[in-house]
């Protein structure tokens, strides 16, 4: 397969010197119209890695065109958009999370020097608050995620971190490989005191999209634990049924029901928080708080806090509001066995990866070919629809459906 680099935009047809040549050319020019020019896609990252074939049908279609790394640094990035050195293409295609983001945020700078034609932004990773995806709809760009392709990674991550806040798996960790015997006799002694089988336990689930439901199906069905939800939309009876979970209609009613909850909720641009110390007041005395969703929806300083309290009594978080650096106190409670915290890991497995590839690859397609986009974000955004209603909490409750 070969893969484009930095594709230069058409120019003209070579003709032949001599002058019977260019007659000769000019006939056959006349004779035979060329076909339209192939609509062009912006590709942004590294070169598709794990579905050849989805990207011969891309490329057979449209002419896809590849910036080099220098080409999208931010200003680099800026100034070729404004040249128009890629040509009026009509999608921008990035297929993996970790490349083609040199540019940074896709914010209104970077927006409004778009080609007016431009149909669809489809991307890697689960949600997009790095773009603004309602600037976007206001151009009649369809944004895309890969979420869909992620929700079984997250969600058996999710069980792994629920796990460890009954378990006390750091704790048990960290007294076997790190320090002596003394700290390993007092964990195999004291750890079985404050830990707690899964069964019949209360998991409450903040935001039952697509990771909500699949973490619901593991926790209730392999573990036997009672699931409860919130949800800006209460799911269908079909859904709930499935797992016999309980519909709370506010977030501070879930809280006060729940012996673990799990954050699941997508996050928009300028959504906020969503656990602060006003939500935290609300949970269960030695409640467990995971999160999985974003860093940004929780107030580390008020968990801390909260913590240290005993109002939490152990934490498990894959995401955080500063990355790469997790916030200080966290890490101080991990080092004291109460706080699971990892690199942003849930998601990456080698299938989420070849999922985030096909899904954004087929995206560009299906709305290049005048069909629907299958992992939109911002329909309510689009120009020709209006925009979403609500605001606040509300805005960053609703939970991608597959």
């Amino acid at each position: 397969m070969a893969e484009p680099h930095n594709t230069p935009v058409p120019g003209s047809t070579p003709r032949a010197t001599s002058p019977v040549g260019f007659l000769q050319q000019a006939q056959q020019d006349h004779a035979a119209p060329k076909p339209p020019a192939k609509p062009r896609v912006l590709h942004l990252g590294d070169r598709i890695r794990f579905n050849p074939g989805t990207f011969d049908a891309l490329s057979s279609r449209f002419q896809v065109v590849r910036p080099s790394t220098p080409e999208r640094q931010r200003p680099q990035f800026a100034a070729a958009l404004r040249e128009r050195r890629w040509g009026d293409f009509e999608a921008i295609v990035r297929p993996f999370w970790d490349a083609g983001g040199e540019m940074g945020r896709w914010d209104a700078e970077l927006i409004d020097l778009l080609p007016p034609g431009v149909k669809v932004f489809a991307s890697a990773g689960a949600g997009l608050d790095w773009v603004d995806t309602e600037r976007m709809g206001e151009r009649g760009i369809v944004c895309c995620d890969g979420g869909s392709a992620s929700a079984d990674a997250v969600a058996d991550f999710s069980v792994a971190m629920i796990i460890s806040t009954f378990r006390h798996l750091p704790w048990c960790i960290l007294a076997a490989t790190s320090r002596g015997a003394t700290e390993y006799r007092d964990c195999h002694l004291m750890a079985p005191e404050r830990s707690h089988n899964l069964r019949d336990q209360a998991l409450g689930i903040v935001g039952m999209g697509n990771v909500g439901q699949r973490i619901a199906i593991r926790c209730r069905h392999g573990f036997g634990m009672s699931i409860h939800y919130h949800d800006i939309e209460r799911k269908s009876s079909s859904i709930e049924q499935a797992v016999a979970a309980t519909f709370h209609a506010t977030l501070e009613s879930l809280l006060q029901a729940s012996d673990c909850v799990v954050l699941c909720a997508p996050a928009g641009v300028g959504s906020g928080t969503i656990v602060d110390a006003s939500t935290l007041a609300h949970f269960r005395h030695g409640a467990r708080f995971v999160n999985i969703a974003h860093g940004a929806l929780v107030d580390e300083d008020a968990l801390v806090a909260a913590m240290d309290e005993r109002r939490v009594s152990a934490v498990a978080l894959d995401v955080h509001a500063d990355e790469p650096h997790p916030h200080r106190g966290l890490k101080r409670l991990a080092g004291h066995g109460r706080a699971m915290l990892t690199c942003h890991n849930a998601g990456g497995t080698v299938e989420t990866l070849a999922g985030f590839e096909e899904l954004s690859m087929r995206n560009v397609m299906a709305v290049l070919s005048g069909g629907q986009a299958l992992s939109p974000v911002n329909l309510g955004h689009l120009k020709d629809q209006g925009t979403l209603g609500g605001a606040g909490r509300a805005s960053i409750m609703r939970a991608h459906e597959s």
